[in-house]
């Protein structure tokens, strides 16, 4: 993805809702797909009572942050919707990057951080609309005025160049256009190699010792990168071990361990034999 704007008219036009105070805006998204919203639809609340991240976990939600929810119905066939994730996360950052956070990286899969503590994070979730039609759920929540404490994880204040943070009203116009841009570039998975390269071009901790943890069981090694799939590449030693599913952690881990990330994506990159062996080897 290059740095400009996209024209307007890339991708269809959106409808916006805006909420002083809502239980959850990708509840509410749900609600309405449910409803038979025809979709092209952001909703977006000043504050939420029951804010959520991914596995149910809380999401802290006072008033000052961006609460955003995308609702796309039929945007591509299903298998392809966890794709949607790294479309919005490509889009955030790219947005941030717009108002002067420049050193903003995405954590795999969808986490955005700056200078290594999370200040915003991505949901995406499926929903069964009526008549058999399929409806995507995009969630976003960004910490522009304040960040929660004692969470189990670095968490920061989305800030830019001269160390003021960046207004949610003016982010959320910005991640508008780029999700836009994202989408059209995408072409309903069409293109996902695209959306993929501009994602690894920004990601935090590729080529990295991480840590993931599957079934109750932890296994070190290096980011290598995914796979076609989506999947994660292990580097462990010489070799490569595919990981459908982990609790990832970017090593060495700070005071406080960051909140552990669920890979839900249909990727598809793919890193080469030897490349991901010189990564392993570093």
């Amino acid at each position: 993805m290059t740095g400009a704007l996209a024209p307007r008219g890339a991708a269809p036009s959106w409808r916006v809702v805006r909420l002083e105070e809502i239980d959850s805006t990708n509840e509410e998204a749900r609600r309405r797909a449910l409803a038979s919203d025809p979709g092209g639809l952001w909703i977006v609340a000043a504050a939420q009572r029951a804010g959520r991240g991914r596995r149910d976990r809380t999401w802290v939600s006072p008033k000052g942050n961006l609460y955003a929810t995308a609702l796309l119905i039929d945007p591509c066939p299903q298998a392809l919707a966890p794709q949607l994730g790294f479309v919005a996360g490509v889009a955030l950052a790219q947005a941030a990057h717009d108002l002067g956070a420049t050193d903003v990286r995405l954590k795999w899969p969808n986490d955005l951080l700056l200078r290594g503590a999370k200040c915003a994070g991505l949901l995406m979730e499926g929903v069964a609309a009526p008549g058999g039609r399929f409806g995507c759920v995009v969630g976003v929540g960004v910490n522009c005025a304040s960040a929660p404490n004692g969470v189990g994880y670095p968490a920061a204040v989305l800030r830019g160049p001269s160390g003021a943070a960046i207004e949610a009203a003016k982010l959320f116009e910005r991640l508008m256009e780029r999700f836009d841009e994202a989408l059209a570039e995408w072409r309903s998975g069409a293109a996902f190699a695209s959306i993929r390269t501009a994602w690894l071009e920004r990601a935090a901790g590729l080529g990295e010792r991480i840590r993931v943890v599957v079934g109750g069981a932890a296994r070190e090694g290096t980011f290598a990168g995914l796979d076609a799939d989506g999947r994660l590449l292990l580097g462990e030693g010489a070799a490569i071990t595919t990981i459908e599913a982990a609790d990832l952690w970017i090593l060495p881990e700070p005071a406080a361990e960051p909140q552990a990330l669920i890979l839900r994506s249909d990727a598809e990159h793919r890193v080469s034999k030897d490349a991901a062996q010189r990564r392993a080897a570093s």
